[in-house]
């Protein structure tokens, strides 16, 4: 029941943000000046937090923290390796099939897809999975198997356990507050995941 609610939420979600991208992109080759776009300040007060989707808002943040910075390294910056893992989030978010069954002391999650999600698990979960292994109040355990990943997350705690299944396979992969950091390390070429 929960995978279906899931699932049902993102269709939603996603139909949703599909139908307002589709809406503002026509506004917007319709009549948007890009030569005013700095000259336009803050619309009569109103003053817009998001530049966009979230990739494209993610990546925006970065290279303004860049450019910003006059130490950055330009001959290290990797703004395409970091597009590759924003996209790699969003397939994992937006296409993973996950089947979670719960144990006694916490939860299994297989996840699969398509072949490029099953590509992107394989990259995404591992690397999460060691992240989450930081927290010693629980026990992470990630395996590759023929039709994606497999995870099984456990604790003695029933507190804990609780929250594992509260958290169900997409809660924990965006547990643990490193993915700005992350991205920020990736954008400077460097390897996030060794740290």
């Amino acid at each position: 029941m929960r995978l279906k609610v899931i699932l049902a939420a993102m269709v939603v979600v996603g139909g949703a943000a599909l139908t307002v991208a589709q809406t503002l992109h026509t506004d917007h080759d319709a009549g948007m000046d890009h030569a005013a776009h700095g000259q336009i300040g803050n619309a009569g007060g109103r003053v817009l937090t998001e530049p966009g989707q979230g990739a494209f808002a993610a990546l925006s943040e970065v290279v303004r923290v860049l450019e910003s910075d006059p130490d950055t390294d330009w001959s290290r910056v990797d703004l395409a390796g970091l597009r590759a893992h924003l996209v790699d989030m969003d397939r994992l978010i937006t296409d993973s099939v996950v089947t979670e069954t719960d144990l006694p002391n916490g939860l299994l999650m297989m996840a699969t897809g398509d072949a490029e999600s099953i590509a992107t698990l394989r990259r995404m979960v591992p690397a999460h999975a060691a992240q989450l292994a930081r927290d010693d109040r629980w026990t992470v355990d990630p395996s590759e198997v023929e039709n994606g990943v497999e995870l099984r997350v456990t604790s003695d705690d029933p507190a804990v356990v609780a929250r594992i299944t509260g958290l169900g396979f997409f809660g924990l992969m965006a547990s643990q507050d490193h993915h700005r950091e992350h991205h920020l390390m990736m954008a400077l070429g460097e390897d996030a995941h060794a740290h």
